[in-house]
Order: C-alpha cells, then sequence, then structure tokens
C-alpha cells in the first residue's frame, strides 16, 4: 500500500514537471524532464534498494514496510531535496520573481 502511494506520488510529479515545462518551455523540454525524472528513479531506486539489503532482511519491518518501501522511502526523500534543488525556478516563474 505504501508502494502504491508512492508510485502514485511519483506519477503526479512527473504530470505536474511535464506540464509545467510544456507551458513554460516547449513540448520537447517536458520529454526531456519526464526522462531525467524516470533516470533518475530508475538508478536512484537500483541504488538505496541495495543500501536497504545492508540494513534489513527481505520482510523489512511488516507486511506494509518490506524493504522495497524502505528503499522507494530513502529514495522519495533523496529525490525531495534534489528536485526541489533543480526545479526551484519553476515558482519563481509562476510569481514573476527572479532568482
Amino acid at each position: 500500500m505504501i508502494d502504491s502511494l508512492i508510485f502514485f506520488g511519483h506519477v503526479l510529479f512527473i504530470l505536474i514537471i511535464f506540464s509545467k515545462k510544456w507551458q513554460n518551455e516547449n513540448l520537447s523540454a517536458a520529454f526531456l524532464n519526464v526522462g531525467l525524472i524516470g533516470i533518475f528513479f530508475a538508478v536512484g531506486w537500483s541504488l538505496t534498494n541495495v543500501l536497504a539489503s545492508l540494513v534489513m532482511n527481505p520482510q523489512g519491518l511488516g507486511i506494509f514496510f518490506t524493504r522495497d518501501t524502505f528503499s522507494l522511502s530513502i529514495l522519495s526523500v533523496a529525490e525531495f531535496f534534489f528536485y526541489r534543488m533543480y526545479y526551484k525556478d519553476i515558482n519563481h516563474e509562476e510569481s514573476g520573481e527572479t532568482a
């Protein structure tokens, strides 16, 4: 269940970034950003899965928080800080502010 929420959050984030980049720049920039998010997700999940395997057993902490959920949680926290830095100009473009 937690895995589904994390995946849904990623899909929602991709849709938001795609529409913002398409409106502010062009369609190719929107697809490039979707590709960036997809590659970062795939590589990041692989790396955090290795870290999670060092810390916990495959069963995890119960039926709802397995090793995969733990690695996706670590990835989501890392992505939050990375994307907050990478996409900080999107909010400034909407309000007309300059960074």
